[in-house]
């Protein structure tokens, strides 16, 4: 099978370009007039029309639910959840946990864990339970606790007992909890990208965080910032905090950078400074969607608490935090590009190459000979038209 249009490459725009997909797999993807000859003559399919842009899937690393289902609560929901993301262009999800008891924190692990060993799930993030009640947001308060390494061990037992090894692929942490210092190195060791978050920090014990985090991160060896400036104290001149060391370690090229670019989270003059700064390889584009993704305004649940969806806002029905996101990855895709002023190339590189590199998952990301036949068509407007998933239409 051969696309044709303007295909978004990791190295710019290709305005006449061609994927070439043989089964669930990428065959080709480049110029059109540098197609191998092997692999000339694929079939277009039918009623497929000029004009079109081609983009490698997406790579969602923040996602708590959509289409009315939860990560963690039930298998029908979270199945519901991800192929609500699948067919909005998130053709890699990882499914988000808030924190929670430990019991529940263990049966959200096993609940998921059918859909890492199916492939409907990349792997899952841990947000949470070690994370600061001063800055827990939309976290319920009650169960947040200090630094457990025996939690820590049982939540990656509970994922091996299932057989899906290595199925924690991030877990965020508030390094000022007692105990907070060592896990970035505990957690590596068992192959968790220590993801820095919801803390309440000064500026150097942050950077010494994301120093350790550097020094034995797994995979791309670059510890994750969970979504920047949300979670934490603002910047201030005097009193720079997290944010600050944030900024300093991902422009230096040592940290990755979660970003909510959806509007609602941040101000677009925000996430333009932050690829300006860091650039898209310290940028990792996410949702933080929750269950009333692609779901009408009401009343919805994340983590057992009660929220408020109005106008494409989601907030604690007591407390009134933002509780995650509604959007979906391509529509954070498209603000960054028309509202925000982001490039293309470099939303849609934030939105899958560096997720897939920092998480270190095989075979996505971008579209390439070997890779897995996940891309989505979009109009010139970045109107969603088809999602291809493993090589099958959704």
């Amino acid at each position: 099978m051969a696309l044709t249009g303007r295909v978004v490459a990791p190295e710019g725009l290709i305005d006449d370009g061609v994927v070439v997909v043989e089964g669930s797999r990428v065959l080709w993807a480049g110029p059109a007039a540098s197609v191998p000859e092997p692999v000339r003559g694929g079939e277009v399919p039918a009623g497929w029309t000029t004009g079109r842009t081609i983009l490698p899937g997406l790579v969602d690393t923040h996602c708590h639910g959509g289409g009315g289902g939860e990560f963690g609560i039930d298998v029908d929901g979270a199945r519901l959840a991800a192929a609500h993301h699948h067919r909005s262009g998130s053709t890699t999800v990882v499914g988000s946990l808030v924190s929670n008891t430990p019991a529940r924190l263990l049966a959200g692990v096993r609940t998921c864990l059918g859909l890492v060993l199916d492939g409907d799930l990349a792997g899952l993030h841990l947000e949470g339970p070690f994370l600061s009640t001063a800055r827990c947001g939309a976290q319920n308060p009650t169960v947040l606790t200090d630094a457990d390494p025996a939690l820590v061990e049982a939540l990656v037992e509970a994922a091996s007992d299932a057989g899906a090894h290595g199925a924690i692929l991030q877990m965020t942490y508030a390094p000022e909890r007692p105990g907070g210092e060592r896990l970035p190195r505990l957690l590596a060791g068992l192959g968790i990208v220590p993801a820095l978050g919801h803390t309440d920090c000064d500026v150097d014990t942050a950077v010494a965080s994301l120093r350790l985090g550097r020094e034995v991160a797994p995979h791309g060896g670059r510890p994750l910032v969970t979504h920047v400036f949300n979670g934490m104290p603002p910047l201030h001149h005097r009193q720079p905090g997290p944010v600050a060391a944030c900024l300093e370690r991902a422009a230096a090229g040592d940290a990755v950078l979660e970003v909510i670019g959806d509007g609602v989270h941040l101000a677009a003059g925000t996430v333009r400074m932050l690829f300006e700064v860091v650039g898209p390889d310290g940028v990792d584009l996410v949702t933080d969607a929750m269950a009333a993704s692609g779901m009408p305004d009401g009343h919805y649940t994340l983590g057992g608490q009660d929220v408020v969806v109005a106008t494409g806002t989601a907030r604690l029905a007591e407390g009134g935090s933002i509780a995650g996101g509604v959007a979906t990855l391509l529509d954070v895709v498209r603000w960054c590009v028309q509202e925000a002023g982001v490039s293309l190339v470099d939303a849609v590189r934030a939105a899958t190459t560096t997720p897939a590199r920092t998480l270190g998952l095989e075979g996505v990301g971008r579209l390439a000979p070997g890779t897995h036949a996940d891309l989505l068509v979009t109009d010139a407007g970045l109107g969603l038209l088809d999602v291809m998933r493993r090589g099958v239409w959704l």
